[in-house]
């Protein structure tokens, strides 16, 4: 039995005794009120932590899910289980309408939209007549299911802690999936998470609404376990108070919510007794405790108490239980000769500057061509270009003849066109296996719900073996299951090459893929270079290794300030005069 097995079952065990052994009532009752948060902040661990997406409004969806049930129940005379299913429909197109404006934006925008949110709601609540104004609602019917009342003490304690544990065990495996991967790359930017195919508008809307639905489940249960509910508990102050209780429990780990969230609940009761005898007088001098030490947190432990206690963790290697899995389906590759891409005199204006200037070559199937140049001359802009990172200012853009100029970076990705970056772009805190299998993105189909319900095992084998399989290929199989964080240089930008070749590629941009390797790596890039030029792979090869060009390239185009200086054979570009002096200064 594993380590994690073990540990399951010994929380569950935990999680009994405290159900039946007679321990105060006070830890049930304090029990449960960390439960119902931990649902909150699990949310927050997802968007914010895993995600990268500050939200201050997670206690405008916890008020949501509490004034919804609370008011169809005291007013209409609903079941309580039915007005939960009424509460996160209401939560879900809260979530929708709020993260298809804000999610499109970068920076700063979510975390005002999430404050603007949240002061609108709290505001809209202490001011409804219907809902009570700042008394609220009061006198909310209890949990019952067949007549047995549920809704205190011992029994609602399991049922918070049943759905604790299902809510972080749900998480646990959404991370450890085709999904996951996808969404732990939104924390490094668009650009790369877009190359691979990735969605990344439509992932980061769903972890907002799946963290907006935690919280609406925890107001839910807040609303029928305190019967009573205002507005206070969902104000601005408590969403930066869920966000504290991450943050010190550790933003980035699953079980940092729960850490997070018993730590300041419990020093919270206790600063509130010990604090007013200390300094002789009453008032929330807990506030200042914790702001101190949040302040100490960010500085020594940035990611969080959890994080020590995950380093000392046994972690076993992922088990490869994927050798019997099928091969992925390949995309239909060209003929030798064929076409591949045809760039025809793209230009791109910056306003008044000119950064590539009708610039046009071919790659034919099979062709290594070389995109060279000094630095500055336009090379990285014109793959970002072709791979629509960057729209065209006028000129055009086919690949295997069909136009691409104007679609999106994963709309060409999925059509066969891969890359890689100029600065080395991969998650640190995954393992090299994964990192790779995130190129599979768009040869899989499972998604977050069938992850969160582990119905995705098979795919994942599919996927986890043609990743071994590309890592292998380019000598990185000692590699596997090494975190990408701890790898030097060399090995990262051969982990780029892998991972663009997950994507099943028919075109490979390699942008400066030498950069970093040693002597002896080099070599070996080069024979990788080599063996996908048999196997039919047409390469845009960007280089300042002049000899590694030189040795692997068919073709150069020479770029010199935007523009085209020359094109021609390795040989015709190492003896023309202009070439010379766009690299030295002179034709001497």
């Amino acid at each position: 039995m594993s380590l994690r097995r073990i540990g399951w079952f010994a929380l569950l065990a935990a999680i009994v005794l405290l159900a039946v052994l007679p321990v105060p009532e006070f830890w049930i009752t304090q029990l449960n009120f960390i439960g119902i948060a931990t649902l909150a902040v699990l949310g927050l661990v997802l968007l914010t932590g895993v995600g990268g997406l500050t939200s201050f409004g997670q206690a405008a969806f916890v008020g949501i899910g509490a004034y919804t049930s609370a008011y169809l129940t005291v007013n209409m005379g609903l079941s309580p289980w039915l007005t939960l299913l009424i509460g996160l429909g209401l939560t879900a197109a809260s979530a929708l309408v709020l993260g298809w404006i804000t999610l499109r934006m970068s920076g700063h925008y979510l975390p005002l939209a999430t404050l603007g949110w949240g002061l609108s709601l709290y505001y809209l609540m202490g001011n409804l007549d219907a809902l009570g104004k700042y008394d609220g609602i009061l006198n909310i019917p209890g949990l019952s299911l067949f007549g047995w009342n549920i809704g205190q003490g011992r029994v609602f304690f399991l049922i918070t802690a049943t759905l604790v544990l299902m809510g972080a065990l749900s998480l646990n495996y959404l991370l450890d999936s085709r999904a996951g991967r996808a969404i732990r790359a939104l924390k490094t930017g668009s650009q790369m998470a877009e190359a691979m195919g990735v969605n990344t508008l439509r992932f980061k809307i769903g972890i907002f609404l799946l963290a907006a639905l935690l919280a609406s489940l925890s107001g839910w249960l807040y609303a029928h376990y305190q019967r009573a509910v205002n507005p206070s508990p969902f104000g601005l102050q408590i969403g930066i108070e869920y966000l504290f209780m991450a943050v010190l429990g550790g933003v980035g780990h699953v079980w940092g919510a729960l850490a997070g969230v018993a730590i300041t609940k419990l020093l919270a009761d206790q600063l509130q007794v010990l604090l007013p005898s200390l300094i002789g007088t009453s008032g929330s001098y807990e506030t200042i405790v914790f702001g101190v030490l949040l302040v100490l947190v960010l500085k020594y432990a940035p990611d969080g108490i959890w994080a020590f206690i995950d380093r000392k963790l046994p972690r076993a290697p992922r088990a490869v239980d994927w050798d019997s899995a099928p091969a992925l389906p390949e995309r239909a590759k060209p003929a030798t000769g064929e076409l591949v891409l045809d760039v025809q005199a793209v230009r791109k204006e910056f306003g008044g500057l000119v950064a590539v200037n009708d610039i046009s070559f071919q790659i034919r199937a099979g062709q290594i061509v070389g995109l060279i140049g000094p630095n500055g001359a336009g090379k990285s802009t014109t793959f970002n270009l072709i791979t629509g990172v960057l729209d065209l200012t006028r000129g055009a853009v086919s690949f295997r003849g069909q136009p691409i100029g104007g679609l999106s970076s994963r709309a060409i990705a999925a059509l066969g066109v891969a890359r890689t970056f100029q600065h080395v772009k991969m998650i640190p805190d995954m393992t090299v296996l994964e990192n790779v299998a995130l190129g599979a993105h768009t040869r899989g189909h499972k998604g977050a719900l069938a992850a969160m319900a582990r119905l995705d095992r098979a795919e994942e084998q599919t996927l986890f073996k043609e990743a071994q399989r590309q890592l292998e290929r380019i000598g990185m199989g000692p590699h596997l299951h090494e975190m990408a964080g701890n790898l030097a240089m060399g090995p990262q930008r051969l982990l780029e090459i892998a991972r663009a070749l997950c994507t099943d590629p028919a075109l490979l941009l390699l942008d400066e893929p030498a950069a970093g390797l040693r002597h002896k790596e080099k070599k070996a890039l080069v024979e990788v270079l080599r063996q996908l030029q048999r196997e039919g792979m047409s390469i845009l090869l960007v280089e300042h290794d002049m000899d590694l060009v030189m040795e692997v390239c068919d073709r150069l185009v020479v770029m010199e300030f935007g523009t085209r200086l020359m094109e021609g054979t390795p040989r015709q570009v190492q003896q023309s005069p202009e070439v010379r002096a766009a690299y030295l200064g002179t034709e001497h």
